[in-house]
């Protein structure tokens, strides 16, 4: 089977609304569940800097993504874990029993990279589930 549980890492950007629209498709298409996680980022030891690291701002985009999906004839479970991203990602895959993660692509150029890292080159990296980037 192509897969049975999906989960959408989703941050309501345009990316990320592709990667829903994909997510929904290939659910619909193999009868899967599908979750939705938005992590509120923490790096170790800091508080989050960032006005778009409020959690607030990441129980909006859980509920942007719970319409959209609700929409199209589905239920999903929300995850909206704390910590580094990429590891929340794959630690709630792990822990949800998810098969396929889908996320989108976020094009950083070379300096971000360094400076931020990668999430979706993370996440591929780091977990053994099929991963799906939507650009």
């Amino acid at each position: 089977m192509l897969c049975e549980r999906i989960l959408l890492a989703y941050d309501g950007s345009e990316q990320a609304r592709r990667a829903l629209e994909y997510a929904v498709e290939l659910a619909t298409l193999c009868g899967a569940r599908i979750g939705v996680v938005s992590v509120v980022p923490v790096p170790a030891g800091h508080m989050a800097l960032d006005p778009w690291d409020d959690a607030s701002v990441h129980t909006a985009e859980l509920q942007d993504a719970r319409d959209r999906i609700l929409e199209a004839g589905l239920t999903p479970t929300l995850h909206e874990p704390f910590g580094d991203v990429a590891e929340a990602i794959v630690r709630t895959a792990e822990d949800g029993g998810y098969d396929h993660i889908i996320m989108g692509s976020r094009h950083l150029g070379l300096f971000d990279r360094l400076r931020r890292g990668s999430v979706s080159e993370a996440v591929v990296t780091e977990t053994t589930r099929k991963v799906t980037i939507v650009h």
